[in-house]
């Protein structure tokens, strides 16, 4: 007998994963590469997985170089650890 079991998203200061669901195609493999398990697979085959715990991520980015669709799931950086660069003979600015 299957149950219908409500999960609740952990609410953190910061989402570090932003999932693009025009561009997601379900394939769970974010879910299956995550070292800490952030994320939730739907049941649903081809449904976007559910960014269940977003303050466990460790920004290793493994989720977005193994996904088979670029710009469908992006590691956001914490402000905090986003530095910007000016030139100074061009004023081109630099982000890392």
């Amino acid at each position: 007998m299957e149950e219908n079991v409500k999960v609740e998203r952990e609410e953190a200061a910061f989402d570090p994963i932003s999932i693009d669901a025009e561009l997601c195609i379900g394939c769970n493999r974010c879910v299956e590469v995550c070292q800490v398990d952030v994320f939730l697979p739907r049941t649903e085959k081809g449904a976007i997985p559910i960014v269940l715990y977003p303050g466990e991520c460790w920004h290793s980015g493994h989720c977005v170089a193994i996904c088979p669709v670029p710009g469908a799931i992006r590691l956001n950086k914490m402000p905090k650890n986003s530095v910007e660069w000016k030139r100074k003979g061009t004023g081109e600015t630099f982000n890392l």
